[in-house]
């Protein structure tokens, strides 16, 4: 199980490599590591499993946060409609993305950064991922093309960007003028880091 000591922090080489792509078939470590990763996303949201093992509350995680450098994300979130986007990526890429810039108001967090940031990060409207998504119950990879868009967009490209080695701290603006907030109001600061 992954807990916070796994995670590394912020100035770590790691988090400022670009990982490396995923060789297939799957070794068992990455089986393993997927599974962990989605496994501390879906943990970190429930308030009696966080509380017992100390896990800050999370939407996302990926690899390198945990000192891998493989190009492989976990996400766990629900967009304003209810729908769940639960997925462990491999290899992702985007296709395509929208021509506007939307923010999260109040500005992003991550499990990798543990001191108050200021300033909000530009991420596309919309973006088109093309990944393998892991299968839980049958062990296989299977190809998947993703159109997410608004908070969800947002947290997959959070993400993403870990496997390039770049960390939303790097991309910090007091303000963005040319951009949307995501949604319109916070309902709890710090909850959630992508």
């Amino acid at each position: 199980m992954l807990t916070m000591k796994n995670v590394i922090r912020e100035g770590h080489k790691t988090l400022e490599t670009v990982a490396k792509e995923v060789k297939l078939p799957l070794i068992q470590a990455d089986k393993k590591l997927l599974k962990d990763m989605l496994e501390y996303v879906i943990n970190s949201q429930d308030d009696e499993i966080a509380e017992k093992y100390d896990l800050r509350p999370a939407v996302g995680i990926a690899a390198p946060q945990v000192n891998v450098s493989k190009r492989m994300f976990a996400v766990h979130v629900t967009d304003f409609d209810g729908t769940l986007y639960s997925y462990a990526l491999v290899n992702p890429i985007i296709k395509a993305k929208g021509k506007d810039l939307i923010y999260v108001p109040g500005g992003e967090g991550c499990l990798s950064v543990d001191r108050k940031t200021e300033g909000l990060t530009p991420r596309y409207d919309w973006v088109l991922f093309e990944a393998l998504s892991y299968d839980f119950q049958t062990g296989e990879l299977f190809p998947i093309e993703l159109k997410v868009e608004g908070y969800v967009g947002i947290v997959f490209q959070h993400e993403f960007d870990h496997l390039n080695g770049i960390m939303y701290t790097s991309k910090l603006f007091p303000e963005l003028p040319q951009a949307k907030p995501a949604f319109e109001f916070v309902t709890a600061p710090e909850a959630e880091t992508i």
